[in-house]
């Protein structure tokens, strides 16, 4: 049992909420059963150490079944240690320090990709983590966050992606003119999701969704710069028939992806 909240041990898992430390060490803070349980179901060869207070794992008994199952030992901390080690003012049991793990742009263009978000200075945490997982949902074959989004291992990242992190492909740290590149090389058309954009369903009528195609999502307060809707080949917009001021970011991508999704399924 770790027991010692003021350990060199324990401060060391504290410091990955900092981006520097992780950017040192290559390593991020995952939290919480649902990121424990899937790491350890599809990535467990990425755990590096795996802590869970006793009451969590007599709860969560299928958690432990699965490390068993993966070979990977599960370290018991008291409370006070796992609120230290937390970046969550709640902790939820488990913390777990994981190698990090970015795919390169490269080698997400190589494969036959049909659908692919990119996000172009999305700076919230929350907004960026729900767009991963969406992206999962509908069935994508990867994300890229652009060098001027919000960095993936973000705690807050992490935990908005509820495990969808471990579920595909994503890179990390282009620019957004490569990445746009490479997807026109690799015989995507890219379309920019932006308010100054032509109503969604125009797409839709044109059956324009249905080809393989890179979505752009820009920042939540400014959306895309005119140097961005410059290299795209259509920008969309997602209407509003209510009152409502704007959309959620991650709302407005959740649409666009899914739209995507049904029409290469039809």
């Amino acid at each position: 049992m770790l027991d010692n909240p003021r350990s060199p041990r324990v401060r060391s898992v504290a410091k990955l909420a900092n981006k520097s430390a992780r950017a040192e060490t290559g390593m991020f803070l995952l939290e919480g059963p649902q990121a424990a349980s899937e790491v350890l179901s599809y990535r467990p060869e990425l755990i590096i150490e795996l802590y869970a207070t006793p009451t969590a794992l007599e709860r969560y008994t299928d958690i432990a079944q699965t490390a068993v199952d993966a070979g990977v030992d599960v370290e018991f901390v008291t409370e006070e240690v796992l609120a230290v080690m937390s970046d969550t003012v709640t902790p939820q049991g488990f913390v777990g320090v994981v190698h990090q793990f970015p795919t390169s742009v490269k080698d997400i263009f190589a494969s036959d990709a049909k659908l692919i978000a990119i996000l172009e200075e999305v700076r919230d945490p929350g907004n960026a983590g729900t767009i991963v997982r969406a992206a999962d949902s509908a069935g994508a074959d990867a994300v890229i966050f652009t060098g001027r989004s919000v960095d993936l291992y973000n705690p807050k990242v992490v935990r908005s992606t509820t495990g969808s992190l471990f579920h595909l492909p994503v890179a990390v740290g282009a620019t957004l003119a490569d990445v746009v590149s490479r997807a026109r090389a690799a015989g995507m058309q890219v379309l920019a999701a932006d308010i100054k954009g032509e109503d969604l369903l125009v797409a839709r009528r044109e059956n324009l969704l249905a080809e393989p195609t890179a979505w752009v999502f820009g920042n939540e307060a400014r959306g895309l710069g005119e140097e961005d809707l410059a290299i795209v080949d259509r920008v969309i917009t997602v209407p509003i028939y209510g009152y409502a001021e704007s959309m959620n970011l991650a709302t407005a991508a959740s649409v666009c992806m899914y739209e995507s999704a049904f029409a290469q399924r039809s």
